[in-house]
């Protein structure tokens, strides 16, 4: 399938580190759809080597799919808004904090001004929810982006409500299927998924 053929998609990286290694096939598989990726890095991930991967290493793999520089620093994103060369931006992981920021309108990481300059330019954001808090302290920030324009989530669900009841996870399988609908103004449905 070719469904994104000629897209060009950033993919924001932010700092849940558990779960990168798992989103990796599916940049491949956005990739093998035909989309440019364009990949940027939060600091947190640009700098913290950590018991799921080496900054070292990920950089070497990410650079081996997408065949581009990384956008790590405030200044490489900004130019997302003004250039206006992308077609959608993808947060796979998307973390507590940086949700958390992007609903209170905070900037000061890459993966936040890539998401700040795509909005700038009314375009498509897709959020990839994977964060402890989800179902408490950050409920209410994933409740006003999940009404705010442009911004669009992969489906989610409590990924382990007996032990971690505020946790929630997005479903990996299905990021491809919500950045082409993202892209026609349509929201993936339905967006709560039974607990795993």
């Amino acid at each position: 399938m070719n469904r994104l053929k000629g897209i060009k998609i950033g993919v924001v990286l932010t700092g849940s580190h558990c779960t990168i290694a798992d989103v990796i096939p599916h940049i491949k598989r956005m990739k093998d759809e035909g989309a440019k990726i364009f990949p940027i890095f939060s600091y947190t991930v640009e700098n913290t080597d950590n018991r799921f991967y080496m900054v070292d290493d990920l950089k070497k793999e990410i650079h081996a799919i997408t065949d581009e520089p990384i956008i790590s620093t405030i200044t490489g994103a900004e130019p997302i808004g003004p250039v206006n060369y992308l077609d959608i931006v993808a947060v796979i992981p998307a973390t507590g904090n940086t949700i958390a920021k992007l609903a209170n309108g905070i900037t000061d990481t890459p993966a936040l001004m890539a998401i700040k300059a795509q909005l700038r330019n009314q375009k498509p954001i897709v959020i990839g929810i994977s964060t402890n808090d989800a179902l408490s302290i950050n409920a209410k920030n994933i409740g006003l982006l999940l009404n705010m324009k442009n911004i669009y989530f992969v489906p989610f669900r409590q990924d382990n409500p007996h032990e971690k009841a505020t946790s929630v996870l997005f479903d990996m399988e299905q990021i491809v299927d919500t950045i082409y609908l993202a892209l026609r103004g349509k929201q993936i449905q339905p967006i709560l998924l039974s607990p795993a």
